[in-house]
């Protein structure tokens, strides 16, 4: 092999090597390095979700999902910026880039995966009914008679649930998220309701008292999750070591007791 020949061998070498580098190193950049290099973690929200996102009477933003991510990006050494959508438009505004995560009390179903990637469960809830002080439903089972309308958010798992706890009822969406389903109950578009249990609890605290009748009777056990794109694995990864570590310090159970278990958060917010 003359000299010529080897020396041109040795650079298309060096250049193939250093090639298969950049491209090892462009792949591994992902979206936890964009969201560091720009010191900015970008959330999707609903604004009326209490107790998860929701805003108080400071006008202030604040709930347990909300408190959860300021951790996170405390943690990440960024800050937060929260984006406002109609509970339909979290994943849309999610796939789009517009938003790095997630946070709503957002059930982890198998088709919601199909789009996006869900953490780890951070809390489990359930579904329940309910209706109006004095109406003629008396119970969940009244709520079950032939022809009974049943309000229910728009894109929720209640759309999934209904029909089949339901199945002779009918079904009306209502687009939004926060009060929606309580205002369509309260103001006669719909006979009963069906929303998460933590929802409902803390929702009713904007109307009068004894407004709404709520049912003992858990319909389903649903998990809550983040979710991020299946593009961002990195986040992904990040945020269940985050999740695994704020249940194993305690700063979870602590956020949970206080929006979630008990009415502490009511005098403050």
């Amino acid at each position: 092999m003359t000299g010529n020949f080897k020396t041109f061998v040795l650079s298309a070498l060096f250049v193939a090597l250093a090639g298969t580098t950049t491209a090892t190193t462009n792949a591994q950049a992902g979206t936890l390095d964009d969201i560091l290099a720009r010191g900015e973690l970008r959330v999707a929200v609903q604004t009326q979700g209490p107790p998860y996102s929701f805003m108080d009477k400071n006008g202030e933003r604040t709930g347990s999902a909300i408190q959860l991510t300021e951790l996170m990006a405390k943690e990440m050494g960024v800050k937060v910026t929260y984006l406002d959508f109609d509970w339909d438009g979290l994943i849309p505004a999610l796939m789009s880039g517009k938003a790095d995560i997630l946070a709503a009390d957002m059930t982890a179903t198998l088709t919601r995966a199909t789009k996006v990637a869900f953490t780890k469960p951070w809390i489990h809830v359930g579904a329940v009914g309910f209706t109006t002080q004095g109406s003629d439903f008396k119970s969940l089972e009244d709520c079950k008679k032939p022809g009974t309308t049943i309000a229910v958010i728009l894109g929720s798992t209640a759309e999934k649930s209904v029909p089949t706890f339901f199945p002779d009822g009918e079904m009306k969406s209502f687009k939004g998220g926060g009060t929606v389903v309580l205002d369509a109950v309260a103001s006669g578009q719909a006979q009963c309701g069906v929303n998460d249990n933590t929802a409902v609890s803390a929702q009713i605290l904007n109307y009068p008292e004894n407004t709404f009748n709520v049912f003992p009777e858990m319909l389903t056990s649903e998990p809550l999750a983040y979710a991020v794109r299946y593009d961002s694995q990195d986040l992904l990864i990040w945020a269940n070591l985050f999740l695994d570590t704020v249940q194993g310090d305690g700063r979870l159970k602590a956020n949970l007791d206080y929006w979630v278990n008990s009415a502490k958060w009511q005098a403050d917010h």
